[in-house]
């Protein structure tokens, strides 16, 4: 599922490009980020919806199959053994569109990654 759009400009841009149930699977996830990292700006990097905070702190972005969600190489490493039933990589991890987000988890690995960036600075 690739949005007709190459280029995004904002975070709100990027979601409407998806149909509705994706647009709110990736709202939820970014009112979880947001909540947790509230002095985070939004942006686009990599054209996705990026937090910065004293550096890139979370991307997200829909695909065909998953949500991406991309907590930097350490935010995967720290939760390693609570993501093994999800497809992950160095720097990410990918969430089923046929399943509940796991957002207690996003917003504890959200947390841990504020504090990383926040000491950074």
């Amino acid at each position: 599922m690739k949005p007709e759009k190459e280029s995004f400009h904002t975070i709100d841009e990027y979601i409407s490009q998806f149909p509705m149930d994706i647009q709110e699977k990736l709202q939820q996830l970014r009112t979880v980020i947001k909540e947790e990292a509230p002095q985070a700006a939004e942006k686009i990097s990599y054209q996705m919806p990026t937090l910065y905070l004293n550096g890139n702190l979370v991307h997200f972005a829909a695909f065909k199959n998953h949500i991406g969600f991309y907590p930097a190489p350490s935010g995967i490493a720290a939760f390693a053994e609570q993501l093994p039933r999800y497809k992950s990589a160095k720097g990410s991890v990918q969430f089923p569109l046929d399943e509940p987000l796991p957002l207690e988890l996003v917003r504890e690995i959200v947390r841990y990654r504020v504090q990383e960036n926040l000491k950074q600075s």
